[in-house]
C-alpha cells in the first residue's frame, strides 16, 4: 500500500463526526500519507454551506484526484468489464489500483466485486 483513497462512504463518516473515521485520517496524516479524494467521491458528498464545516476541515488534508479523460475511458471500460453502473465506486478503484492504495469505504461489496473483476486484490477498511 502506498497511500489510501476515500470512497464516498468515508466523507459521509467524517461529516457526521464518526470517531473511527477521523481516528483512520490522523493515522494517516501521522504516516505521512496524504489521503486521495477523487473528484467524483467528492461531488457526491458535497453539499456546501457551514453544515459541512467538518468536511471542509477533513477535505483540507486530503489531495484530490481529477478526472482526466484517459482516467474516464479507463473507468468507463472497467465499469463495463465489472457490470457495475456506479462510476463513482469504478473511479475509486481505478485511482485505487492505479496508485496502489487502500481504499476506506461503507460498502465494500461493490468495491471488492470491481476489483475481482480486474483480478486485484485490494486493501478495504470499512467505516
Amino acid at each position: 500500500m502506498d497511500g489510501v483513497t476515500y470512497d464516498t462512504g468515508a466523507l459521509i463518516a467524517a461529516d457526521r463526526n464518526d470517531r473511527h473515521m477521523w481516528a483512520l485520517h490522523a493515522g494517516f496524516l501521522a504516516l505521512e500519507v496524504s489521503p486521495t479524494v477523487p473528484t467524483p467521491v467528492l461531488a457526491e458528498a458535497w453539499r456546501g454551506g457551514p453544515r459541512q464545516a467538518s468536511l471542509a476541515r477533513f477535505l483540507a488534508l486530503c489531495t484530490t484526484d481529477a478526472l482526466t479523460e484517459e482516467q474516464a475511458k479507463a473507468v468507463g471500460a472497467l465499469a463495463t468489464r465489472a457490470d457495475h453502473d456506479d462510476i463513482v465506486d469504478v473511479t475509486v478503484v481505478e485511482g485505487a489500483v492505479r496508485r496502489h492504495d487502500a481504499v476506506v469505504t461503507s460498502n465494500p461489496t461493490h468495491i471488492r466485486k470491481i476489483a475481482d473483476a480486474i483480478r486485484v486484490r485490494l486493501t478495504i477498511e470499512t467505516v
